[in-house]
C-alpha cells in the first residue's frame, strides 16, 4: 500500500464550516472616555435642570452655595470610585461592600442604591415633561392659573413614561447605541449651556441691581407659599427642612430668628450639615461611572480618570453657575411659585432682551433639557442594569436574568425589570418632581456611605500596592493611615445620619423600598442555592452561539486590516492571550480567540454546543478582555486535529499572526513545525506571510513564514500607521469605482494586498487582466485566455481572504489600449497600475511598459503604485 493510502499518513480532515460556533457575550465592545463621560454626565449634568428648585424649596436662597460645596466634594467621592475600579473591573457598590463586609451588607447596600437608580429615571423624565408644559404655557400666554398648568403633573408623568419606553428599546439594542445617544445629547447641552451662561452674564452687566450674590446662610424655617399658607409634603404635613428634629429644642434653635449670628457654634454646624444633606443629590450619578468601567477601552484606568475629570469639571460648572444665576436673576416672587420645577426655563424668561428672543431661548432650553433629562433616564437604565448584573453574577438572582438577547447580546431581561419598576414609580408619584426629589436623596447618600466605608475597610483588609489611591495617606510605624479616605467617609456618614433625621419622605420611602428589595434578594438567593446545591457559586458568563454557515471574515465581523489568532485551552492558562492583548492596537488589529474541541471517534453527526467547560473558559477570556479594555472575537472549532484546525482558521480569516501557549505534550519547536506544515500545505506553492509564536512564562518562540507578521505595535508607531492609513484613504476621495490592472505577478499580488488593506470598503474594485494576442492581434489563443482567467480568479480569492469582494474582467489584445477601453466602457473613476516592473530579480509585471499609454489616454484618474527598482530575491516577501 502506498503512503498516500496509509490512513496514518493521510491528512486528517478539519471541521466543516457548519460545525464552527461563533460566540458572543453580553459585552465584547469597549467605549472611549468621551463616551463614558457622556453617559455619566447625562445623569450628573441633568441635575442642573431640577436641583436648584429642590434645594431652594428646603433651605432657601442659600441653595447655590451648598450645591457648590457638594459639587466640589464630589471629586473626593469620585476618587473613591476610581480606587475601587482599579481594584475590581466589575466593581460598584455591591462588589466592594461584599469584598469588605460580606454578602448581607452588600445586599443591603445595593438595595439602597437601586432606590437611587429607580428614582433617577422618573425624576428626570417628569422634569422633562414639566419643562415642556411650561414652554407651551408661555407660548400660548395661558398664565399660571391655566387648566394646562393644573394638569401639569399628570401630563408630565405621561411624557416620562414615553421617554422611558424609548430608552428601554435603545438599551436593549446595546451600549454603543446608548453611548452614541449620550454623546449627541451632551453636545447639544454644551451649546445651550454656553449660550445661557453668556446671556446671563450680559444680563448682570446691563442690570447692576441684580449683581448680588445669594445669602450664604440657609433658611431652615417651615415652608409657606406666597400667600403665607403651609406647603404640604406627600404625607400632608407642612414641609420642614429639619424633619423630626424640628420638634426638638435643637430644631427651635436652628430657626432663622434664633440662629442668626450663631452659625459657627455646634448647633450651627449641625444646621450647615443638614443643609449640605439637602443638597447631596446634586452628586447623583457616581455609581454609573463605576458600572460603565468594564466597557472603558484601553488604556483602561487612564481613560477612566480622564472621564472622571471631564464629568467633574462639566457638572460643577453647569450645575453651580445655573443655580447662582437663577437666584440672582429670576425675581423672588415667581422663582419658586412658577418655576420650581423648570428653573432654567424661568431663567430664560428673566434675562434681558425682547420677548421673542426670550421665547427662542426658552425653546432651546426645553429642547436640550428634554434631551439631557431623557439621557438621564437612559443612564438610570444603564446603571441599574449594571448593578443587577453584578447581583445576578453572584447567584443572588437566577442566571435566567443574565441570558443575552438573542439578537443584540444585551441583558434584556434585567433591563425589562428596571423599566417596569421605573414606570410604576412614575405612576405612583403622579408627576410630582419635589416629592421624587425628596425621596431620591436616600439612595444617593447611603450608597456613598457603604462604598466609602468598604473601601476604608479594604485598606486594612487588603493592604498593599494599588494602581490608584485616594490622596492623603501617611505611614505611622508599620501601619498605613488613609486620612483622605477616612475624612470622606466621616463627611458622608454625618450627612446620611442628618438626612435620616430631617428628610422624612426620603427616610420612610427609602427604608420601605430597601427592605422590600432586600427581602427579594434574600429569598431569591436561598431558592437559587437550593437548586444549585450547597457548593460555592461560580459565575459563568452567558453567551449566544451561532453556527456559521461558513467561517469567514464576515461571519466574525472582522473590520480591521490586521488579524491575530490566539489558541486557548485552559481558563487557568491565558498568559499568551494577555501578552497578545498588551501588544495589540485595537484600532488596527482584530484578535480572534479560538478553542478547539477534539471530536470523539464516530462523531460524524456531532452537533456543536457550548458546554459548561466552554463557558468557564470563555468567561475567563471575557474577564481578561474587560480588564485590559480590548475586544476579542471568540470561536469554538470542533475538530479531530487541533493543529490543522488552527492553520485552516488562520488562513480563512487572513491572520498575519498565530499565537499558542506552551503545551504539556509537545516542545515549542514541535508545535511550530506542526502548524507550519499545515499552513504551507493549505497555501500551496507560495505560502502567505505568517508569524507563529509559542508564548509561556518568559519564553517567546517564533517562526516567521514568508517574511512573517508586519502588524504594527501599539504606541507612536501604531498611531503613525493609522494616520497614514487615513491619509491614503483621503487621497482616494471622489473614487467610487476602481479598475485595477492585475496579472498575477508577485509585484501585482503585493499591490493587491496593499490596496485591499487601506482602500475604503465603500469603493468598488474590478480586477482586469489582458490576454495578449500574437502579432498584434486582438484575439488571444484559448490557452492564454484560460490562464488569464485563472490568474484573475486567484486575485479574487486573495481579495476574499482579505475581507473584500471584487469584480473581474478578462480581455484580449494590447494591454494599454484594452485597459483604457475598459475604463471608458465601465465608467470607472480611477485606474491603478504599477510604476516599475522590476521588483525582485526576475520579477516583472506585464503592464509596466503600457503605463505611459494609459497615462496619456485614460479618461479618468490614474494612480500609480511605486515599488523599489530592485530588491534582492533573498529578502523578498515570497521567501520563507
Amino acid at each position: 500500500m502506498s503512503a498516500g493510502d496509509n490512513p496514518a499518513q493521510r491528512p486528517r480532515r478539519g471541521p466543516t464550516p457548519s460545525q464552527v460556533l461563533v460566540v458572543t457575550s453580553v459585552m465584547f465592545t469597549f467605549i472611549s472616555y468621551w463616551r463614558t463621560a457622556a453617559i455619566v454626565l447625562c445623569d450628573l449634568a441633568s441635575t442642573a435642570y431640577y436641583i436648584g428648585g429642590i434645594v431652594e424649596s428646603q433651605i432657601g436662597k442659600a441653595a447655590p452655595w451648598f450645591i457648590l460645596a457638594v459639587m466640589l466634594f464630589s471629586y473626593a467621592v469620585r476618587s473613591v470610585y476610581i480606587e475601587s475600579c482599579a481594584m475590581f473591573v466589575r466593581g460598584g457598590v455591591y462588589r466592594i461592600v461584599k469584598e469588605a463586609m460580606g454578602g448581607k451588607l452588600a445586599r443591603l447596600a445595593v438595595s439602597a442604591l437601586l432606590f437611587d437608580y429607580i428614582l433617577t429615571g422618573p425624576i428626570s423624565g417628569v422634569t422633562a415633561g414639566q419643562y415642556f408644559i411650561g414652554l407651551v404655557n408661555e407660548l400660548l400666554h395661558l398664565g399660571p392659573g391655566s387648566a394646562l398648568m393644573a394638569w401639569q403633573n399628570y401630563i408630565s408623568a405621561g411624557i416620562a413614561i414615553l421617554i422611558t419606553a424609548y430608552f428601554w428599546r435603545v438599551n436593549t439594542r446595546g451600549i454603543h447605541e446608548s453611548s452614541d445617544q449620550a454623546l449627541r445629547i451632551m453636545g447639544a447641552t454644551t451649546v445651550m449651556a454656553v449660550i445661557m451662561i453668556a446671556w446671563c452674564l450680559v444680563t448682570l452687566v446691563m442690570q447692576p441691581e441684580k449683581r448680588h450674590l445669594p445669602p450664604i446662610t440657609p433658611d431652615l424655617s417651615k415652608k409657606v407659599d406666597a400667600e403665607g399658607k403651609a406647603i404640604p409634603d406627600p404625607f400632608g404635613k407642612q414641609v420642614d427642612p429639619l424633619g423630626i428634629v424640628g420638634e426638638t429644642k435643637v430644631g427651635e434653635q436652628l430657626r432663622p430668628a434664633e440662629i442668626a449670628g450663631n452659625w459657627w457654634g455646634l448647633i450651627g454646624m449641625f444646621g450647615i450639615m443638614v443643609s449640605f444633606g439637602h443638597s447631596i443629590l446634586a452628586m447623583s450619578g457616581e455609581e454609573t461611572l463605576a458600572q460603565v468601567y468594564r466597557e472603558v477601552e484601553s488604556p483602561k484606568l487612564t481613560n477612566f480618570k480622564r472621564a472622571a475629570f471631564i464629568v467633574f469639571l462639566y457638572s460643577m460648572l453647569l450645575t453651580t453657575l445655573i443655580s447662582f444665576f437663577a437666584v440672582m436673576i429670576i425675581p423672588d416672587d415667581v422663582r419658586m411659585s412658577q418655576y420650581s420645577g423648570n428653573l432654567i426655563g424661568g431663567l430664560a424668561m428673566s434675562v434681558v432682551g425682547p420677548q421673542w428672543a426670550k421665547l427662542l431661548l426658552n425653546i432651546l432650553v426645553v429642547l436640550v433639557g428634554s434631551l439631557i433629562l431623557s439621557g438621564a433616564v437612559n443612564t438610570a437604565i444603564v446603571g441599574s442594569n449594571g448593578v443587577l448584573n453584578r447581583v445576578s453574577e453572584d447567584g443572588v438572582l437566577p442566571d435566567w436574568f443574565l441570558k443575552p438577547h438573542p439578537k443584540f447580546g444585551t441583558s434584556s431581561r434585567l433591563i425589562n425589570l428596571v423599566v417596569i419598576l421605573q414606570v410604576v414609580t412614575i405612576v405612583l408619584s403622579r408627576g410630582d418632581v419635589l416629592a421624587l426629589g425628596e425621596a431620591y436623596a436616600f439612595g444617593v447618600v447611603w450608597s456613598f456611605v457603604f462604598m466609602s466605608m468598604s473601601m476604608l475597610v479594604l485598606r486594612f483588609k487588603r493592604p498593599g500596592h494599588r494602581e490608584y489611591e485616594v490622596p492623603l495617606n501617611f505611614t505611622v510605624g508599620k501601619y498605613d493611615v488613609p486620612l483622605g479616605m477616612t475624612l470622606i467617609f466621616l463627611v458622608l456618614a454625618l450627612c446620611a445620619i442628618t438626612n435620616l433625621l430631617t428628610k422624612e419622605v426620603a427616610t420612610i420611602t427609602g427604608i420601605l423600598f430597601t427592605a422590600a428589595f432586600y427581602a427579594v434578594f434574600w429569598v431569591s438567593e436561598r431558592l437559587h442555592r437550593r437548586r444549585q446545591g450547597h457548593g460555592e457559586h461560580e459565575h459563568l458568563e452567558q453567551f449566544n452561539q451561532s453556527e456559521a454557515d461558513q467561517l469567514s471574515v464576515e461571519s466574525l465581523d472582522l473590520t480591521h486590516p490586521y488579524r491575530k489568532l490566539v489558541a486557548i485551552r485552559s481558563p487557568h492558562n491565558l498568559g499568551m492571550l494577555e501578552q497578545c492583548l498588551s501588544e495589540t492596537d485595537p484600532e488596527t488589529t482584530d484578535v480572534v480567540v479560538m478553542t478547539a474541541v477534539v471530536l470523539p471517534k464516530g462523531s460524524s453527526d456531532f452537533q456543536p454546543t457550548i458546554t459548561d467547560y466552554d463557558r468557564q473558559l470563555l468567561t475567563a477570556v471575557v474577564n481578561l478582555a474587560e480588564h485590559v479594555g480590548k475586544p476579542v472575537k471568540p470561536l469554538i472549532v470542533p475538530t479531530n486535529e487541533p493543529f490543522y484546525a488552527l492553520a485552516q482558521t488562520a488562513r480563512t480569516i487572513g491572520a498575519q499572526e498565530l499565537i499558542m501557549g506552551l503545551s504539556n505534550k509537545f516542545p515549542p519547536e514541535d508545535q511550530l513545525d506542526q502548524v507550519a506544515l499545515y499552513w504551507i500545505n493549505s497555501c500551496g506553492k507560495k505560502p502567505d506571510p505568517l508569524s507563529i509564536r509559542v508564548l509561556g512564562g518568559n519564553r517567546d518562540v517564533r517562526l516567521d513564514i514568508a517574511g512573517g507578521s508586519q502588524i504594527p505595535k501599539p504606541g507612536a508607531a501604531a498611531a503613525d500607521v493609522a494616520r497614514q492609513l487615513l491619509e491614503l484613504r483621503k487621497s482616494w476621495h471622489g473614487v467610487e469605482r476602481l479598475l485595477m490592472a492585475y496579472d498575477g505577478s508577485p509585484l501585482s499580488a503585493d499591490f493587491l494586498d496593499t490596496v485591499m488593506s487601506f482602500l475604503d470598503p465603500a469603493i468598488g474594485v474590478t480586477l482586469i487582466n489582458v490576454a495578449e494576442g500574437q502579432d498584434g492581434r486582438d484575439d488571444a489563443p484559448e490557452a492564454v485566455a484560460d490562464e488569464a482567467r485563472r490568474v484573475v480568479e486567484r486575485g479574487i480569492e486573495r481579495a476574499r481572504e482579505l475581507g473584500r469582494k471584487v469584480d473581474s474582467r478578462v480581455v484580449s489584445g494590447e494591454p494599454g489600449p484594452q485597459i483604457v477601453r475598459a475604463a471608458v466602457d465601465g465608467k470607472f473613476d480611477a485606474i491603478f497600475m504599477s510604476l516599475r516592473g522590476v521588483y525582485r530579480r526576475g520579477d516583472t509585471t506585464a503592464f509596466a511598459s503600457n503605463t505611459r499609454y494609459v497615462l496619456e489616454h485614460a479618461p479618468c484618474r490614474v494612480i500609480l503604485g511605486f515599488a523599489p527598482k530592485s530588491i534582492p530575491a533573498g529578502n523578498g516577501p515570497s521567501e520563507g
